[in-house]
């Protein structure tokens, strides 16, 4: 047996694993740190990660690194397509969001109800409670549901596969994002 290989392809997307205890060179720069996201909430989907990161390198073109939060660019960048942010008490557009993003990979989540848009549901249905029926029905299919620490009333978030979870951990902090399972809303 002999130890794994530690050196970074950029162009796997992780799929051979991820050490946990292994580090992301934050000196890899914003940009490469950003393309490795977009990579990691587009799983299987390297045509959307290229045009959103093309849309990423044309906004930061002329702006200093210190001048870009990059979480709040990527939003605006990756909404309703890659990523979401809805407000806390918005149960109608999380279903919603989370619905238009799933669909992308011809999932269906099972909201525990016949009609997940039905009315009388949503206004019984609390966001937080939302986030941990979401994520447990993602987990079944093998993704996760994150979301991030927004500092408003809104929550934000995304999906990537289950096995780039530690990938995730590792860049989202490089990047300045303060990141958690939607199974910890």
């Amino acid at each position: 047996m002999h130890a794994p290989d530690r050196e970074f392809d950029p162009d796997d997307n992780y799929a051979s694993g991820f050490d946990h205890e292994m580090e992301v060179d934050e000196e890899a720069g914003t940009e490469a740190l950003v393309w490795q996201l977009l990579l990691l909430i587009n799983p299987g989907d390297e045509d959307t990660a290229m045009r959103q990161f093309g849309a990423w390198q044309d906004a930061t073109a002329d702006a200093r690194e210190d001048e870009v939060e990059p979480v709040w660019l990527l939003k605006d960048i990756i909404d309703w397509t890659s990523g979401f942010q809805i407000h806390d008490d918005d149960a109608a557009a999380f279903v919603e969001s989370i619905t238009e993003l799933v669909a992308r990979w011809n999932l269906e989540l099972d909201w525990g109800v016949e009609d997940p848009t039905d009315d009388e549901f949503l206004d019984a249905a609390r966001t937080p409670d939302l986030l941990h029926v979401a994520y447990d029905a993602l987990r079944s299919y093998g993704y996760t549901l994150w979301i991030w620490e927004t500092g408003t009333d809104t929550v934000a978030g995304w999906i990537t596969l289950s096995r780039d979870d530690e990938a995730l951990r590792a860049i989202a902090p490089a990047l300045g994002i303060e990141l958690r399972t939607a199974a910890q809303a």
